[in-house]
C-alpha cells in the first residue's frame, strides 16, 4: 500500500512542488493546493498545434533578418521532412526551434522561472474558463492600478492570436463585444473587452466590496454589516431550494456551452432549459431562460467554426471567416473570464447579495445585452453563409453589412476585411503577375488547364459569376479578367518576356486585413484607380506588341483587299488569267498551276508592293468538288493565319471570310460575264446587219442583257458600298478606338456578322440567296444561249460570204456565178437557218420569262425583309416599276411596305 500511495497523483504532485520550490512538504501546502486546482480546471491550450503556422513564422523571421536564402532552404527541408513520416511530432520540433531562435534580451510573456511562479502569492480568482489568460495575483487595489495591471496581462486578439503564448505575438484587438466603449487613455488603450467590463462593474463605497485580498481589507477597515444572508457559493444546495447565486454560477457555464447543474441543453427542443424539478419564481426562470440564449448562440457559432476550421476544402476565404469568428469568440471568452474572476473573488471573500458589486441575474442581463446582439449577428451570419465559399461567401458577408446599426455595421465590416483579404491577394497576384493560384476555386477568375495555347484568349480563362463578390462590379471583374489574361497572352502566345512590373507598376497590395479594410472603404476611389491603371497599361502594351511585332492592322487590311475583293486591279487581272483554267472541269485543276497564276497576278499589279509577310500568306484553295462543277465553282483564295493574330482571325472567322469571298467572287464573275456578253453584242452588231432576219432575236438579246446588267450593277453597288465599305469604315473606327484586344475581337465579329447577314448569307436570308443564285445561273445560261446564237449566225454569215465570194470569182472568170444546183442548196441552207431563228427566239423568250419571274420573286422577298437597306435595294432594282406592272404580288408588297413606312413616320 505504501508503494501504491507513493505512486498516487497527489503524492507525485506534492513531490514535484517540493522539488521546484526547494521547500519541505509542510511549507508547500499552499502551493500544492493551488496546483491541484490548476490541474482540475479546464484550461484550454494557449497554443494551437498548427505545423503550417509555425513554419510560416520561422520563414517570416528569416525574411525579417534578410536571410532569403536560408528561408528558401528551410522551406525545402521542411517539405522533405513532411514527406518522410519518421517524426510524429514535427510541430513540437519546429516550435522548439522557433523558441530557441528568439532573442533572450527581448521581453517575453512566457513564464521562465517556475520557482518564481510558485513563490508568488497564490491567486484568489482562479477559474476554469477557456482562453483565460490573466495573472490573478497581479490584481491591484485601486482602479487605476487594476486597469494598468490587467491591460498588461490580458491577451489580445487578432487573426493569428492564439492566446498569451501566440506564434505571431500580440496583435491589435478588433472591435470589442460591447458597444459604446468609453474613451481610453493612452495608458489603457490596450485593454481588452473583458478587462474594461470587469473594471466598470459597480463597486460599493466600502473597499471591502472591491477585489481586495483579506490582508489589504483588514488595513482598510471592516465592511458594513449586511442585513441579508451571505450568498453561499457551495454545492450543497438541494434540488428545489436553488437560490440566485447557484443560478448565476450555472448561467456562466451555460455562456460557454457547458451544461450546468440546473440548466442543461435539451436536445429535443434544441435549447437550454431549467430542470423541471427545480422550484423557481417566474421572474428568475424567465431571466435565466433569456440569459441561456447566449449559450445556444455560442454553441451555434462554435459548432460552425469547429466543423469548418479543419476543412481544407473550405479554402482560404472560408478559413479567414472562421478566424474572424474565432476573434469574436475570444473577446467573448475574455468577458466570461472576468465574470468568473469576479464570481471567484465573491466566493473567497463571502460577498453579500446586497452589495452593489455582486453578480445577479439582472446585472448579467444588462451587461450581456450587447454581447448577445453581436452573437445573434454572428449566428445569423453563420446561417446565411452555410454552403458558401470563396467570393460567394464574401458576398454573403457584405450583404449583412447593409444595416442602419453602426455597431453591427462595424462588426460586419471588420469580418469582411478579414474575409476579403485572401480575395484581394488573389486579385493583386493576378493583375500584377498574371499568376492564378486558386487551389480551392474561390477566386472569380477560372482557368481551364486543358485548353491549348492557340485558344488561350478565348477559352482558357473565364469568369465564375457566382464567385464575384458583391462589392466588385461586373465591369471591374471583366477588367480584372482581361488584365491577367493579357499578361499570360503576352508570355505564352506572343513570347514577350517583359516583366509585368515594367508593363504596369505594382501598387501597394492588401498585405494585412487592415489594408483590405481601407481598400474596401474606398471601392470607387483607390480600388477603381488601381484596376483602371493596370487595365489601361496592360491592354495598351498588348495592342502595341500585336501591331508592332505581328502587324495586326496590316493583316486586317489584307483581308479587306484580297478576301473581300478590295484590290480591284489585282482581282480583275487574276480573273483574266484564270478564265481559261476555271472554264475547265473542276477535276482537271491542279493547285500548283493556280498558285503560279496567283503569283503572276501579284507581280503584275499593285499587290506587289504589299509587305512580304502578307503576300506569303496569300494562297489558293480548292473547295470540295461536286459532279458537274467547273473551276469557277471550286476556286477560292485563302489567307494563312497563325500565332497571336489567329486570336483575332479564328477558324470560325476565316470560315466566314471564305463564304463571303465565294459570294463576292460569284457576283464578280457575273459582272465579268455580262461584260463579255456586252462586248460580244457590240462586236457582232455591225457584222450581222446583213442578216435582217436576226434583228428581232438580237434586239431581244440586247433587252435581256440590259436587264441583267442593271440588276448586277445595282447588286454590286449595294454589296460594295452599302455593305462592305460602310461596315469596313465602322470596323476601322472601332479598331482605332479599341482599349483592349477584346474590343478589337468584338468589333471584328460584328463586322463579319454584318456582312454575312447583309450579303444574304445567314439562315434568315436563305430563300433570298437561293433566288439570287438562280438569277446568276440564268445569266450563265443566257451567255451560253447568246454564244450559241452568235456561233450559228457567224457560221451562216461566213457561208454566205463564201458563196458570194465564189459567185463573184466565177463571174470575173467569165462563167456563170452559180449553177442551179448550187443556188438551190444555198436557198435550202438559208431557209433552214431562217427556220431555226424562231426556235432561238422562243428559247430566248423562255429564258427571259424565267429570268423575270425569278427577279420578281426576289423583289417580293426583298420588300418583305426586315432590313431597310434591302427594301431600298428593291426600289433601285425596279426603279421604273417594270416588274411591278407584271407581278400583282409585287404591287401588294410595295403597297404594304409603303403603308408600314407611313405608319412608322
Amino acid at each position: 500500500m505504501a508503494t501504491l500511495d507513493q505512486k498516487s497523483p497527489n503524492v507525485l504532485l506534492q513531490s514535484l512542488c517540493c522539488r521546484i520550490t526547494g521547500k519541505s512538504e509542510a511549507e508547500v501546502a499552499h502551493q500544492f493546493q493551488y496546483a491541484v486546482r490548476v490541474i482540475g480546471s479546464n484550461y484550454a491550450p494557449t497554443i494551437e498545434r498548427d505545423e503550417f503556422l509555425v513554419s510560416e513564422k520561422i520563414k517570416k523571421e528569416l525574411l525579417k533578418q534578410r536571410r532569403e536564402a536560408d528561408a528558401a532552404l528551410f522551406s525545402e527541408l521542411h517539405r522533405k521532412l513532411q514527406t518522410q513520416g519518421i517524426l510524429k511530432h514535427r510541430w513540437s520540433v519546429l516550435y522548439l526551434l522557433l523558441s530557441l531562435s528568439e532573442d533572450p534580451r527581448k521581453p517575453s510573456s512566457r513564464v521562465g522561472n517556475y520557482g518564481a511562479l510558485f513563490a508568488q502569492a497564490l491567486p484568489r480568482d482562479a477559474h476554469s474558463t477557456p482562453f483565460y489568460c490573466t495573472r490573478p495575483q497581479s490584481l491591484a487595489l485601486s482602479y487605476g492600478d487594476r486597469a494598468a495591471g490587467l491591460s498588461a496581462t490580458v491577451g489580445t486578439s487578432g487573426i493569428s492570436s492564439l492566446g498569451v503564448y501566440t506564434l505571431n505575438g500580440p496583435t491589435p484587438a478588433p472591435q470589442s463585444l460591447l458597444a459604446g466603449q468609453p474613451p481610453q487613455s493612452a495608458a489603457g488603450a490596450g485593454q481588452s473587452l473583458g478587462s474594461r467590463l470587469a473594471w466598470t462593474l459597480p463597486v460599493s463605497a466600502s473597499p471591502s466590496s472591491a477585489l481586495v485580498p483579506p490582508a489589504a481589507r483588514s488595513l482598510l477597515g471592516p465592511s458594513a454589516p449586511s442585513p441579508r444572508v451571505v450568498r453561499p457559493r457551495r454545492d450543497g444546495d438541494a434540488v428545489g431550494e436553488v437560490n440566485e447565486a447557484a443560478l448565476v454560477r450555472d448561467i456562466l457555464y451555460v455562456f460557454q456551452g457547458i451544461d450546468g447543474k440546473f440548466i442543461k441543453m435539451n436536445a429535443q427542443d434544441n435549447c437550454y432549459k431549467i430542470d423541471s424539478k427545480v422550484v423557481l419564481c417566474k421572474s428568475l426562470r424567465d431571466t435565466s431562460s433569456r440569459l441561456a440564449e447566449l449559450g445556444w448562440l455560442h454553441n451555434k457559432v462554435r459548432k460552425y467554426t469547429d466543423a469548418r476550421s479543419l476543412d481544407r476544402a473550405f479554402g482560404l476565404v472560408g478559413q479567414s471567416f472562421c478566424a474572424s469568428l474565432h476573434q469574436e469568440l475570444k473577446e467573448y471568452y475574455r468577458l466570461l473570464s472576468v465574470l468568473h474572476s469576479q464570481l471567484q473573488v465573491e466566493d473567497d471573500q463571502g460577498v453579500n447579495m446586497c452589495t452593489e458589486s455582486s453578480l445577479t441575474l439582472r446585472r448579467l442581463l444588462v451587461w450581456m445585452y450587447d454581447p448577445k446582439v453581436r452573437l445573434k449577428t454572428l449566428a445569423a451570419l453563420v446561417d446565411f453563409c452555410q454552403g458558401r465559399k470563396g467570393g460567394e461567401l464574401a458576398s454573403a458577408v457584405h450583404a449583412y453589412g447593409k444595416t442602419g446599426d453602426p455597431q453591427m455595421r462595424a462588426l460586419v465590416q471588420h469580418i469582411l476585411s478579414l474575409v476579403s483579404h485572401p480575395i484581394l491577394n488573389f486579385l493583386y497576384r493576378w493583375i500584377y503577375d498574371g499568376e492564378l493560384e486558386d487551389t480551392y476555386h474561390e477566386f472569380f477568375v477560372a482557368s481551364d488547364p486543358n485548353v491549348k495555347t492557340d485558344r488561350l484568349w478565348h477559352d482558357k480563362y473565364s469568369l465564375r459569376k457566382s464567385m464575384i463578390p458583391s462589392f466588385i462590379t461586373m465591369d471591374q471583374a471583366r477588367k480584372v479578367l482581361l488584365i491577367g489574361k493579357s499578361i499570360n497572352f503576352l508570355h505564352q502566345v506572343c513570347h514577350d518576356r517583359t516583366p509585368p512590373s515594367k508593363i504596369t507598376p505594382a501598387s501597394k497590395s492588401a498585405d494585412t486585413p487592415k489594408d483590405a479594410a481601407e481598400l474596401l472603404s474606398d471601392l470607387e476611389g483607390a480600388f477603381q484607380e488601381k484596376i483602371d491603371a493596370a487595365y489601361f497599361d496592360t491592354s495598351k502594351y498588348l495592342l502595341d506588341v500585336l501591331n508592332r511585332n505581328y502587324l495586326l492592322l496590316e493583316h486586317l487590311q489584307a483581308m479587306r483587299r484580297y478576301l473581300l475583293l478590295g484590290q480591284g486591279d489585282f482581282i480583275r487581272h487574276l480573273m483574266d488569267l484564270l478564265k481559261p483554267e476555271l472554264a475547265r472541269p473542276a477535276t482537271t485543276l491542279y493547285q500548283h498551276n493556280l498558285t503560279g497564276i496567283l503569283e503572276t497576278a501579284v507581280r503584275a499589279t499593285n499587290a506587289q508592293f504589299d509587305n512580304a509577310e502578307i503576300l506569303k500568306r496569300l494562297d489558293v484553295r480548292l473547295l470540295e468538288v461536286s459532279p458537274g462543277d467547273t473551276g469557277w465553282d471550286v476556286f477560292s483564295l485563302d489567307y494563312h493565319v497563325e500565332g497571336p493574330i489567329a486570336t483575332v482571325f479564328t477558324r470560325e472567322c476565316m470560315g466566314h471570310y471564305l463564304r463571303v469571298f465565294n459570294f463576292l467572287w460569284r457576283a464578280k464573275r457575273m459582272e465579268y460575264t455580262l461584260t463579255d456578253i456586252w462586248k460580244g453584242q457590240m462586236c457582232n452588231a455591225k457584222l450581222l446587219k446583213t442578216m435582217p432576219e436576226l434583228s428581232g432575236v438580237l434586239h431581244q438579246c440586247h433587252i435581256l442583257a440590259s436587264e441583267m446588267v442593271h440588276f448586277i450593277h445595282q447588286m454590286q453597288y449595294y454589296i460594295t458600298f452599302e455593305v462592305l465599305e460602310c461596315s469596313w469604315d465602322e470596323l476601322w473606327n472601332k479598331v482605332q478606338q479599341a482599349q483592349d484586344l477584346d474590343h478589337i475581337i468584338a468589333a471584328h465579329d460584328v463586322f463579319l456578322d454584318t456582312i454575312i447577314s447583309r450579303c444574304l448569307l445567314d439562315n434568315n436570308s436563305r430563300s433570298l440567296l437561293n433566288q439570287l443564285r438562280a438569277i446568276f445561273d440564268q445569266i450563265i445560261e443566257f451567255q451560253n444561249a447568246q454564244d450559241s446564237l452568235y456561233r450559228s449566225a457567224l457560221e451562216e454569215l461566213s457561208l454566205r460570204l463564201q458563196y458570194e465570194e465564189r459567185k463573184k470569182q466565177r463571174e470575173e472568170e467569165g462563167q456563170w456565178g452559180v449553177t442551179a444546183e448550187q443556188e438551190a442548196e444555198e436557198k435550202k441552207r438559208i431557209q433552214e437557218f431562217q427556220e431555226s431563228i424562231p426556235k432561238m427566239r422562243s428559247q430566248l423568250r423562255i429564258l427571259t420569262h424565267f429570268y423575270q419571274s425569278i427577279v420578281q420573286q426576289f423583289l417580293v422577298l426583298l420588300m418583305t425583309s426586315s432590313d431597310e437597306s434591302l427594301r431600298f435595294l428593291s426600289f433601285r432594282l425596279d426603279f421604273n416599276e417594270h416588274y411591278r406592272a407584271r407581278e400583282p404580288r409585287l404591287r401588294a408588297s410595295l403597297g404594304a411596305a409603303r403603308g408600314r413606312r407611313l405608319s412608322n413616320i
